[in-house]
């Protein structure tokens, strides 16, 4: 497994930073053939489920995450998110961080997955590919 780092700075405030980043349905509209679906009720918090489905058809996977860590930001502490990859084709976790900067606010997202089968060989394409995925996504939530 390989790990993924993005950090980005934002114009938003840190609390819209925070909501467009941990507004699980909008990452399916900026990652390709993807739908994200939140199974459990609002607001999220610890115990929050969503899945994101990937593919056309038959021709498609799930990632099943669930919100283990839940910290918004306040009191000009950064907000922390942790969540963990529960499906049986992809595994590992994600933490997403925003924080004040000025009137703005800075970003990180990082991730560490596994995809069932695959050989470890691959763990370099698969992380290039994580980073331009997470990368765009945080780039364009930023911007909506």
């Amino acid at each position: 497994m390989r790990s993924i780092l993005i950090s980005r700075r934002s114009r938003l405030p840190v609390d819209e930073a925070w909501l467009r980043l941990t507004d699980w349905e909008r990452h399916g509209a900026h990652v390709p053939f993807t739908r994200v679906v939140v199974t459990t009720p609002p607001p999220t918090g610890v115990g929050t489920r969503f899945t994101a489905r990937t593919g056309v058809g038959r021709a498609a996977f799930e990632d099943v995450m669930e919100v283990v860590r839940w910290h918004p930001p306040a009191g000009g502490r950064p907000g922390h998110c942790r969540l963990e990859k529960r499906g049986s084709l992809i595994t590992g976790w994600a933490e997403l961080e925003a924080g004040p900067s000025g009137s703005g606010s800075w970003i990180v997202w990082r991730e560490v997955l596994h995809i069932a089968g695959l050989p470890a060989a691959f763990d370099s394409v698969t992380a290039l590919c994580g980073h331009w995925v997470f990368g765009r996504v945080v780039r364009r939530l930023m911007e909506e």
